[in-house]
Formats: structure tokens, C-alpha cells, sequence
């Protein structure tokens, strides 16, 4: 099992350069672990394209369609207090933005504070560089 950060899951469902580096990591580990608020993200991702006039709304419909079933199967980590008191601390040690500490923050949670257990796929730099400081293996 491995813990998807929302940078992560875009690729799963818009074609990107990270997008068979994603697939092949989901095809080789089936089990997924998310932060319950990740589809907030990805949502936003996603209208950020339609803006952009890459993605036509009919697009748009159809990766939302795929990634609500996609997230159907995830595990998703929803101690929103824990997550939001491990956030403030990470905020403060590293250079994270408020959705990033928060990903990084339901990680530890669900790990209950050993990063030993679960690995990350993220690709934000920030996110990645914080992640590898609590310990966690980064993928890639």
C-alpha cells in the first residue's frame, strides 16, 4: 500500500509525463491510501484544466466519473483532528503550503507516526523533500 498525495492521482485520470509511472505503480500495488479531503484537490486540478481551455467539460465529466471510481477502493485517512493538530507541526518545520502539510500530516497519522510503514508517491518537490525529512520513502 502506498499513500497518494492528490499530484499523484491527476496523472491517474489526465494524461501527464508522470501518467505511466502512476499506472504502472497502481497495476504493480492495487491498494491505495488517501487524505479524505485529496478529492478536493483533484476536483481543482481538474476545473484548472477546463479554465485553461486544455479539457472540454465532456472531458471533464468523464475524468471526474473515473476518478470518483477510482477513489471508491481507496482507504482514506479521516482523523481530521489528528490531521489538522500534525499539519500546525509540520507547517512550522517545513516549507509546505496548508493542502501539502496536510497530506504529509494524514501520512503520519495513518502510519501512527512511523513513516517505516507506508511509502508516498507524491510530485511536489516540496511535498517530497518534507515527506523524505519525516522519513518516509518517496516514490519516485
Amino acid at each position: 500500500m502506498k499513500f497518494w498525495d492528490s499530484s499523484a492521482l491527476v496523472p491517474l485520470i489526465v494524461a501527464e509525463k508522470e501518467t505511466d509511472y502512476c499506472l504502472k505503480t497502481l497495476s504493480g500495488d492495487q491498494e491505495m491510501l488517501i487524505w479524505c479531503l485529496s478529492k478536493v484537490e483533484v476536483i481543482s486540478a481538474l476545473c484548472r484544466i477546463v479554465r485553461d481551455e486544455k479539457f472540454s467539460e465532456s472531458d471533464f465529466n468523464k475524468a471526474k466519473k473515473q476518478f470518483n471510481e477510482l477513489i471508491q477502493r481507496a482507504y482514506e485517512v479521516k482523523a481530521i483532528e489528528k490531521v489538522r493538530n500534525r499539519a500546525l507541526r509540520l507547517l512550522e518545520v517545513h516549507p509546505l503550503r496548508a493542502a501539502d502539510a496536510y497530506q504529509l500530516a494524514s501520512a503520519l497519522v495513518a502510519t501512527q507516526e512511523d513513516p517505516d510503514r507506508l511509502s508516498i508517491l507524491s510530485f511536489d518537490e516540496r511535498l517530497k523533500s518534507a515527506a523524505a525529512k519525516e522519513g518516509f520513502d518517496v516514490n519516485p
